[in-house]
């Protein structure tokens, strides 16, 4: 398996929402809310920092939605490497968890 970064909690999060399905900003902000218990608040600016960059490593991707009598909406949906890095993610974590029931 490829080593790499841990990834932020924002990012964990925006994957983790994602791969539940295709969302937008605002309906993965308030997911990411839920799922954590309150715990990862993420602003609009680090929602929107976040889907750039990751945008930029191709781990999501924009789809626009138009609905009649609506403006058209930006949803996000995840990629097959966004799935990858979030599965690498979930790996590293679980690794880790099983080192400290060791203790």
């Amino acid at each position: 398996m490829k080593r790499s970064e841990p990834l932020s909690e924002s990012y964990y999060y925006i994957l983790l929402c994602l791969a539940k399905g295709a969302n937008h900003g605002y309906g993965i902000m308030q997911m990411t809310q839920r799922l954590s218990g309150g715990d990862v608040i993420i602003g609009s600016g680090t929602m929107y920092g976040a889907v750039s960059n990751m945008m930029k490593k191709g781990w999501i991707q924009e789809i626009l939605v138009e609905n009649p009598g609506q403006e058209r909406r930006r949803l996000y949906q995840l990629t097959d490497d966004g799935l990858a890095a979030l599965e690498t993610e979930i790996a590293r974590l679980r690794r880790m968890l099983a080192n400290a029931e060791e203790v």
